[in-house]
């Protein structure tokens, strides 16, 4: 699914966040000591990207309407935060040209280079107004993995990840399972084939 989805790029806007997922890793808890709040060894670092576009008219869910709706969404597991890691994985999934909007994180500096940025600096409460669905899809991810694995480890959390994107942006197709073997068995004559020529 990851595989599948890394062939498509996000284009137009593109709501950017990043975000904590709790995970277990005993390798980390053995070398590091215990620390609370961002940067904890218990918790992972996510990058969320959506493509968010506005919409005039919501029609008769004009009262739970976000005004935007979402088109293709990725979240890629990150070591750190730092400019030197976010860059490249931004550069490498979303269409040069492209206007970013983000919480003003200094992680971001560097994308007025290559893509249109529009940092805004608000208030943690504000977020979600600013990014509604980067905010919604990551609330609805870590419930989801939380409810049907209970803990989850660092190795495996980008695999969870894919499988959520995957099914969340083909959610209203009809047969969801036909296009997984359909990608499945591709990928796997695919990499048969450069493999063995």
């Amino acid at each position: 699914m990851g595989l599948h989805d890394d062939e498509y790029e996000l284009s137009a806007e593109i709501e950017l966040d990043e975000g904590f997922f709790e995970t277990v890793s005993p390798d980390r808890v053995k070398e590091h000591p215990l620390k609370r709040g961002r940067g904890s060894i218990r918790q992972t670092t996510v990058l969320v990207l959506a493509e968010s576009k506005k919409v005039e008219d919501t029609g008769s869910f004009k009262r739970h309407s976000m005004g935007r709706k979402l088109g293709l969404i990725k979240m890629k597991v990150i070591h750190s935060l730092k400019m030197k890691e976010v860059t490249p994985k931004l550069n490498r999934h979303v269409t040069k040209g492209s206007t970013m909007i983000s919480d003003g994180s200094n992680s971001y500096n560097a994308l007025g280079k290559s893509q249109e940025h529009h940092p805004q600096a608000v208030n943690p409460k504000e977020s979600s107004k600013l990014l509604p669905w980067v905010h919604k899809t990551m609330s609805n991810a870590k419930s989801l993995l939380l409810d049907v694995h209970h803990r989850i480890d660092d190795d495996f959390l980008e695999n969870y990840l894919n499988e959520f994107c995957y099914k969340l942006k083909r959610r209203y197709f009809k047969n969801p399972f036909d296009r997984v073997m359909i990608a499945a068995v591709s990928y796997r004559w695919n990499y048969l084939g450069e493999r063995y020529g």
